[in-house]
């Protein structure tokens, strides 16, 4: 089986810190994967490096073995990235925006019409559709993004932070809306600072502390790596990231 996401020795530098170094792992079809870390770590450049938008250093990633540099128009058609902070353009209303995105895809208007309807209704927007965007809150605007990242019918979604900005219930049906996803055999990959969501959601957890993934696996492999049998994930993300600075400060001292 063709990975979803492959990185091969991911690296990426800004000045003398290195934000993302070596990075490798494998993500197989139908998986929400969950990528931790402090802030720094290095997870917003790896997700942009992913989706094309920052060009690495050295190494590579594949989107279903399709490589983001050597084939960047095969990979990304069957990719959808969502950063922290959406672009969407004020001026338009739900509708016309998802439109506009279907147009970027070339996805024709019988086709898109009737996919964006059931997002809006899906995420509660379609009683909002004749709004126009500058009038949404932050939820709203989120939530329209998230709408616009699936409009292309990606097979794998890459999310930063998506709950941010999200009240409870709105928060509930997009990680219902992402579990679905998945359960189709489809394949997310998100970070989120908050641990209970990743520790309830997420199949296979990434673990970044300095540019370098410390551990990955399913919670239950992270346990058993960190000594922490039965721990919550927030005590097992905790000890490794410990473990990984005291590792660190014995190779600098070395």
């Amino acid at each position: 089986m063709v990975a979803a996401l492959e990185l091969h020795n991911l690296s990426k530098q800004f000045g003398k810190h290195q934000a993302v170094n070596q990075l490798s792992l494998s993500v197989p079809p139908g998986t929400l994967y969950a990528f931790l870390g402090a802030n720094g770590a290095g997870k917003t450049t790896t997700l942009r490096m992913i989706a094309g938008l920052l060009q690495p250093d050295k190494g590579d990633a594949f989107i279903f073995g399709s490589s983001i540099l050597r084939s960047p128009q095969q990979a990304k058609q069957r990719l959808a990235y969502l950063p922290e902070d959406a672009l969407l353009y004020s001026k338009l209303r739900p509708m016309e925006y998802l439109e506009f995105v279907a147009g970027l895809w070339n996805i024709p208007a019988a086709r898109a019409q009737p996919y964006a309807q059931q997002l809006l209704e899906q995420l509660n927007l379609w009683t909002v559709r004749a709004d126009y965007i500058e009038t949404f809150s932050r939820g709203m605007r989120q939530k329209l993004a998230l709408a616009g990242a699936f409009i292309h019918e990606p097979q794998l979604i890459i999310l930063d932070e998506p709950l941010g900005g999200l009240d409870a219930a709105a928060a509930r049906l997009v990680k219902t809306m992402l579990l679905e996803f998945t359960e189709q055999g489809n394949t997310v990959i998100l970070t989120t600072h908050v641990l209970d969501v990743a520790e309830r959601m997420a199949q296979q957890i990434g673990i970044l502390n300095r540019g370098r993934l410390v551990a990955a696996g399913t919670l239950e492999e992270l346990r058993v790596r960190s000594d922490q049998s039965g721990g919550t994930l927030e005590s097992v993300f905790l000890e490794l990231i410990d473990q990984s600075d005291r590792d660190q400060t014995v190779s600098d001292f070395l």
